[in-house]
């Protein structure tokens, strides 16, 4: 695990969460449970017992619900709020545009307030030595939205937006689901992210979407983006009521590092996040 893992995340958590009406109708869509807990105090208590500080949170829809619920303090973690007021007219890149001073000030986990995880999904991100790192799972006939291609050696090679089941095909390339949990360096932040969100903020495109930031650093700026395989972890990306069912079906199994069993076949659980096979 690197010994400098970051002490610092943001979470985008500003959207309305339309489809998960009518539970989003008096709270914002971070706030919806999964068998009695938070997707955003899930997140935070995971980022706590990772060992991060401060945390930045972009808030927009029913934003007094989130400042209440998380305050500015939640355990240990510092709570810093950067609001968007176009939280409805808006995408993702423009909430991350809108966090760009806290991603410049340090190595920095991203989160998108609606996904549930475990906590091995972030001591995944931490194991690799390389600089930039997503966390993926392979894509199945449930999930929607973006997907990824991966080399070999474990890189991510290309995006591809809003995949459904029918993307599923036998003789097709492997797909994996993006899970909207990152980790990047305070070098490619400085040098890569914040420009990137700069020039496309300032060319008006604000309903832009973070997966298509990262597509274009990836096919078109060099971004070495390396995947972090959480093939054997609990997590959803929550966006209807559908996705909630089944997120908490999916977290009423035991974890990961129950059903490995003794410590030494989780530590061989834990060796091979990068889909790169080792000998124990």
């Amino acid at each position: 695990m690197r010994a400098n893992a970051p002490k610092k995340a943001v979470i985008l958590a500003a959207g309305v969460g339309s489809r998960l009406r009518p539970l989003t109708d008096l709270r914002p869509k971070p706030l919806v449970e999964v068998n009695g807990t938070p997707i955003l105090h899930n997140a935070l208590r995971n980022l706590k017992a990772v060992g991060v500080e401060e945390v930045t949170i972009v808030v927009g829809y029913r934003k007094d619900a989130i400042q209440y619920a998380c305050g500015s303090h939640f355990g240990e973690l510092r709570i810093n709020y950067v609001e968007s007021s176009v939280f409805d007219r808006t995408g993702s890149a423009y909430s991350l545009w809108l966090a760009r001073d806290a991603l410049l000030s340090g190595d920095c986990f991203l989160l998108e307030g609606d996904v549930f995880f475990e906590e091995d999904a972030l001591h995944y991100l931490m194991i690799s030595q390389a600089s930039d790192v997503a966390a993926v799972a392979p894509f199945n006939e449930l999930m929607e939205g973006s997907a990824v291609l991966l080399s070999d050696g474990g890189l991510i090679t290309g995006f591809r937006m809003k995949q459904t089941a029918a993307n599923l095909v036998a003789d097709g390339p492997r797909l994996f689901k993006t899970m909207n949990l990152l980790r990047f360096s305070a070098t490619t932040l400085r040098a890569t992210i914040v420009p990137a969100l700069d020039d496309i903020i300032g060319s008006g495109a604000t309903k832009a979407y973070t997966e298509e930031l990262l597509a274009n650093l990836v096919d078109r700026r060099g971004l070495k983006l390396t995947a972090a395989r959480c093939d054997d972890l609990r997590w959803y990306e929550i966006d209807s009521i559908e996705d909630l069912l089944v997120a908490e079906r999916i977290f009423t199994r035991a974890p990961a590092s129950d059903r490995a069993g003794s410590q030494d076949q989780r530590r061989v659980h834990h060796s091979d996040p990068f889909g790169v096979q080792q000998t124990p």
